[in-house]
């Protein structure tokens, strides 16, 4: 039996994209009623509630995956994502802006922090991805990082759509997203270095193409539960 050629890094990208077309969740019909305009405060409030669950375990996910990497050079690059989230003591950091965006559309920050009303389906779906990263290779863990090639378009969209459409959320509160434009491509280059470096063999590109596909159903998940509860929302009204 003949063994698969592998895919030139080229390929492998552009099998990225065209998985990410189908699967990535800026599709989801939530993301695209958010981006249309059409939702109520309330459902955007649900949507930063349940994704700051999200927000607060990427540091816990990239510590998972830092605790992986063997050399001092991957280390160095990859503690800087922690830094971007948590913050360096006396700066401000990721999940600070996230709940800077939250105040913005109305939450408390004590709400946030607290972890109430955080939708079953979202814990469940971010446990996956955090046990993922803790159980999985270093090239599964890495590889499902890749979502954020995507991430800073969606980002750019998000930020047109909230201030045509959300003119009473304080622009200040946009700022999470503005800086996850810049930090999201870096990111993401990054992880597509280490990635081309490991995978040499088409068993282990068929890898990243599964932790990526991986990745996408999570946070698909998340959006099918915030549409979900939305919804019945909706109808007991």
């Amino acid at each position: 039996m003949t063994t698969p050629v592998p895919w030139t890094p080229d390929e492998l990208t552009a099998r990225l994209r065209t998985l990410a077309d189908e699967r990535y969740h800026h599709r989801h019909p939530f993301n695209l009623r958010m981006h249309d305009g059409d939702l109520s405060p309330q459902e955007l409030r649900c949507w930063v509630l349940n994704r700051f669950h999200y927000q607060r375990h990427i540091p816990v996910k990239d510590a998972l995956i830092l605790a992986k990497l063997h050399t001092r050079e991957q280390r160095q690059g990859w503690i800087r994502r922690i830094h971007d989230h948590d913050g360096r003591p006396g700066e401000e950091g990721g999940i600070e802006r996230w709940l800077r965006l939250g105040e913005a559309v109305g939450l408390d920050r004590v709400l946030l922090l607290s972890g109430e009303g955080v939708l079953p389906a979202v814990r469940l779906a971010v446990d996956g991805y955090v046990n993922y990263c803790r159980s999985g290779t270093p090239l599964q863990a890495v590889a499902s990082s890749l979502t954020e090639l995507f991430a800073p378009d969606l980002m750019k969209a998000r930020i047109g759509a909230w201030e045509r459409h959300y003119p009473w959320i304080e622009p200040s509160g946009l700022h999470y997203f503005q800086v996850r434009v810049r930090q999201g491509r870096q990111d993401a280059e990054e992880a597509l270095a280490l990635v081309g470096e490991w995978a040499r063999t088409r068993a282990d590109q068929e890898q990243v193409l599964a932790a990526f596909t991986f990745k996408c159903d999570v946070l698909w998940s998340l959006l099918d539960a915030v549409e979900h509860a939305s919804s019945v929302r909706a109808d007991a009204r």
